[in-house]
């Protein structure tokens, strides 16, 4: 059996989900040669210089960053073997060319937060949710020539609650993935690691998010425009445009309740009170409990209503 010692890891990640797992590594006693991370960007109102929630954790552990820009630089290939780990960890980074996948001896895997085959791609904790799933999970594979196809080594399953949303489901599968991690990196010190192929069926896909793809569709049915609201909350949130009268402005929704009820209105039209906001839809109402107008900051529903007076005819689209 071999030693923790002998594990050498680069890490290589960037928002916070990584960064647990990161934690959970250098907790767990293993030596991390190496930092990966995404390079310095401009962020916010202001377009300050931010670093990635990683950098700030690695720095702050004293740990080695690399921010390369291009990946098959050789400089960069050069440093990264220098480190001389012998396995590379990757949590929410990017493709990887083979160069640098294929460097250490015990190879390079990925933690994928689906079940995989299901939802490869870049939004999967948002997808899951949109489509309704009553369960997901984390996944550890080896990385290969495509993205997210590698061979897989373990799997944990977790359940999706009815009311949870993409910020909880993220947090939940974050100490998931802490743990697969740990015991993949402990299998395969212990030489007992077994792959499998990912199966050839069909599935489901979970593409990167765009402001389009977050528009609500209010013709959908009532389920399916609440697993959209709380498939894209906290972010990046799904968002309508508000009616009203001459004022036509965007909203996006942070939190809302669906409510099954017969009703004759037209769809999208705004029921309002002193203390309440719902949209009529096919099948009940959606019932909007923290929103977000554009120029303005996050509220609760009765703070909007105290300020926004909606005429008769007020609707979404």
């Amino acid at each position: 059996m071999k030693n923790k010692e002998d594990i050498k890891i680069v890490f290589m990640g960037t928002p916070e989900f990584a960064v647990t797992i990161l934690k959970g590594i250098l907790d767990d006693g293993y030596t991390v040669a190496g930092v990966i991370t995404a390079p310095d960007k401009p962020a916010g109102r202001g377009r300050k210089i931010q670093q990635s929630a990683v950098k700030k954790f690695a720095l702050k552990n004293n740990l080695k960053v690399l921010q390369p820009t291009n990946l098959k630089n050789e400089d960069f290939l050069k440093e990264l073997k220098s480190l001389k780990a012998n396995l590379q960890v990757v949590v929410a980074f990017r493709m990887l060319p083979k160069a640098v996948w294929q460097m250490p001896k015990y190879g390079t895997f990925n933690l994928h937060a689906s079940l995989l085959p299901e939802y490869r791609g870049a939004a999967p904790i948002n997808w899951a949710i949109i489509n309704g799933e009553e369960k997901t999970g984390v996944t550890t594979f080896f990385i290969d020539e495509k993205i997210d196809t590698g061979e897989i080594i373990l799997q944990k399953e977790i359940e999706i609650l009815p009311n949870e949303n993409a910020g909880d489901l993220h947090d939940k599968l974050m100490y998931l993935g802490s743990d697969l991690v740990k015991e993949t990196i402990a299998q395969i010190k212990k030489g007992e690691i077994k792959t499998k192929p990912q199966p050839k069926k069909e599935f489901k896909p979970a593409p990167k998010l765009y402001k389009d793809t977050c528009k609500i569709k209010w013709n959908d049915s009532l389920v399916a425009i609440y697993n959209k609201i709380r498939g894209l909350a906290p972010y990046p949130l799904a968002w309508t445009i508000i009616h009203n009268g001459k004022n036509i402005v965007e909203m996006k929704i942070y939190n809302a309740e669906k409510i099954f009820d017969k009703h004759n209105l037209p769809v999208g039209k705004i029921v309002a009170s002193k203390k309440e906001m719902k949209i009529a839809v096919s099948n009940g109402f959606i019932l909007i409990k923290e929103l977000k107008i554009a120029g303005k900051r996050k509220m609760d529903v009765d703070s909007f209503l105290n300020g926004y007076k909606f005429t008769e005819n007020a609707c979404v689209i």
